[in-house]
């Protein structure tokens, strides 16, 4: 799946769990603001598990950091697409997340600061911003708008640094679950491999959804980027927007439920 659309389904399920806006489940239910700052968390979570791939795009969203970061990630994974896309390495991420929210600082003028969230904050919203084409390529543009959005969502979110983990492991689960649902399929059991029999790779039906390197797919989506998958991801594109709109214009005071009680009572 291309890297846009994994950071929108990554605030589309950020929207659909932790908001209790309609068409939300609210399992997870946070505040207006928490939606907001938290959609653009998950949607750099998403993005988390493509650390392993040095010279893709969020490689290049935090220069000269990203950079370094995911060719380490990449050693230690074996590479693209092997452990960051596995059921390990969604554990792996979200304990890093819940690890960083315990490093905090107190402080007499601000109280305590959540130094590990903010880094962490810092790093995926780099990563949204870069697939989103939020922000352009060079060595100081990206450090400006991540760096400034998560101090944003630390003034705006203080107390609300305890979803972190949630939204990590969130993120990093719809990104599998959108490579599964494409023709490369994902190692989900690495580094157990279950190489599949010839039998399976002898039918192409089988072979397509168990891999003989042991990964799994459910190709619904044909290859990453393809038209299946922008019919697809176009709603649920609309859906995140949707969802932060409504938190946001909730947020300013506007009656968003009133205003849509008052638009489908003027449609029947």
């Amino acid at each position: 799946m291309m890297g846009g659309h994994h950071a929108a389904s990554g605030a589309a399920a950020w929207v659909a769990l932790a908001s209790t806006a309609p068409l939300t489940l609210g399992v997870h239910p946070v505040s207006n603001v928490g939606v907001i700052t938290g959609a653009i968390v998950c949607a750099g979570a998403a993005l988390l598990p493509d650390a392993d791939h040095h010279s893709g795009t969020i490689a290049h969203s935090l220069p000269p950091v990203s950079e370094h970061m995911t060719r380490a990630i990449g050693a230690i994974s074996g590479g693209h697409r092997n452990g960051t896309h596995s059921i390990l390495g969604v554990v792996v991420f979200t304990a890093i997340a819940w690890l960083a929210g315990t490093w905090t600082v107190q402080t007499e003028a601000f109280g305590e600061i959540g130094v590990g969230a903010g880094i962490m904050t810092i790093l995926l919203a780099a990563f949204a911003l870069k697939a989103l084409k939020l922000t352009r390529n060079g060595k100081f543009g990206p450090w400006v708008s991540s760096v400034t959005l998560a101090v944003l969502i630390a003034l705006l979110a203080p107390e609300e640094w305890n979803w972190m983990p949630f939204a990590v492991a969130l993120g990093c689960i719809v990104h599998i679950l959108g490579d599964v649902l494409t023709t490369g399929g994902c190692p989900l059991l690495w580094p157990i491999e279950i190489k599949s029999p010839r039998w399976v790779r002898r039918n192409r039906f089988l072979g397509s959804i168990w891999k003989s390197g042991g990964g799994f797919a459910l190709p619904i989506l044909g290859d990453a980027g393809s038209v299946r998958e922008w019919i697809v991801m176009t709603p649920v594109s609309i859906y995140a927007v949707f969802g932060v709109g409504w938190a946001l214009l909730t947020q300013m005071g506007f009656d968003t439920q009133g205003t849509l009680d008052a638009l489908t009572g003027a449609l029947r």
